[in-house]
């Protein structure tokens, strides 16, 4: 019987060998685990607020090829701006990557304040980040934070022109907002006016502090007998307390603008902002370009390029309000 030997492994035993120890790394190297990413996020809203944005973000992370529990790992924590500096503390010490930061002002400082080093990605509500002090310009933030911010303050004029196309003979207007939350205060006290004046409107301003202050302002509206309501937003305080606001806006039969389109699902009557949806999932592309080694100092902040009119037909309908058709027809969302 002949014996076929190869050749190439008896002549060459040393290359031989190379060849199966080459063949054994490139094998353990393609048993090695990807590297699993450690997100942080940080919202100044409850998880079940909160979970609507959270669930858009992850499915956008995931056309990127993003998945939780196989190449990312993320740490969320809840608290307004007096926990936000315990809770990030908590995220830096666990040596995470990126921090997503939502909320306020207070939560995007507090962020600032604690880490320079790890990136930050923002999604600001209504916030001015340049005159905030947050980044240098909206092209070149500087340091390590970039993101998104929903520019609501711009939009107080559009949504009061909104509400008097919608109720003609509107010419006094209570403005609902907590003096303790700084971007609605300068809202108020500083682009309404403006608006409140071309518009020839007058605006009574309704402050609320606390959750007992929602029924006492409203019981000054049969004195001081305001045509609507407009309420900015902005706050936990104003957040916690949409249904409340909504269901005393109906019992006064006001006309109500929002800055929110929760509020309109809460049983606000219209509301006109940034399509959150489509800012939240630009959160990933933030989180994509970092993790792939971009600086958030060289990532321009972006604002929200598409809006939406939310409008609550069976609120109109409860106050004795026809909504004329012209501004129906502008409405990219009806609640009946």
């Amino acid at each position: 019987m002949k014996v076929v030997r190869n050749r190439w492994s008896a002549a060459n035993p040393a290359l031989a060998l190379c060849a199966v120890l080459f063949a054994f790394c490139v094998s353990a190297h393609a048993q090695q685990p990807k590297k699993v990413f450690r997100i942080g996020y940080l919202s100044s809203r409850d998880p079940a607020t909160e979970s609507s944005r959270t669930e858009a973000i992850r499915l956008a992370l995931g056309k990127l090829g993003y998945v939780e529990g196989q190449n990312i790992a993320i740490e969320h924590r809840y608290g307004d701006s007096d926990r936000a500096p315990k809770l990030l503390a908590e995220l830096v010490g666990l040596n995470v990557d990126l921090i997503v930061v939502a909320g306020g002002y207070g939560v995007i400082v507090a962020a600032k304040n604690a880490t320079k080093t790890i990136p930050i990605v923002m999604v600001g509500e209504g916030l001015d980040p340049v005159k905030g002090g947050i980044i240098e310009s909206l092209a070149r933030p500087g340091g390590n934070i970039t993101g998104f911010t929903n520019v609501s303050r711009a939009l107080g004029g559009k949504r009061l022109e909104l509400l008097k196309e919608t109720v003609p003979k509107l010419n006094r207007v209570a403005v609902l907002y907590n003096p303790e939350i700084p971007g609605a205060t300068r809202e108020v006290k500083e682009d309404l006016p403006v608006a409140t004046s071309a518009l020839k409107l007058t605006a009574q301003l309704w402050e609320v502090r606390a959750k007992a202050d929602f029924e006492q302002v409203f019981a000054l509206s049969s004195k001081e007998r305001p045509d609507g309501l407009y309420v900015p937003g902005g706050g936990q305080l104003i957040r916690a307390n949409e249904k409340r606001i909504a269901s005393l806006a109906i019992k006064s039969r006001l006309p109500s603008m929002n800055g929110s389109s929760g509020a309109v699902d809460a049983g606000g009557l219209m509301s006109y902002g940034a399509d959150l949806a489509d800012s939240w999932r630009r959160v990933a592309y933030f989180v994509d370009r970092i993790l792939k080694g971009a600086k958030p100092a060289d990532l321009p902040v972006e604002q929200p390029t598409k809006f939406e009119l939310v409008i609550n037909l069976k609120t109109a309908k409860q106050i004795g309000l026809i909504i004329p058709p012209e501004v129906l027809a502008r409405a990219n969302r009806l609640i009946k």
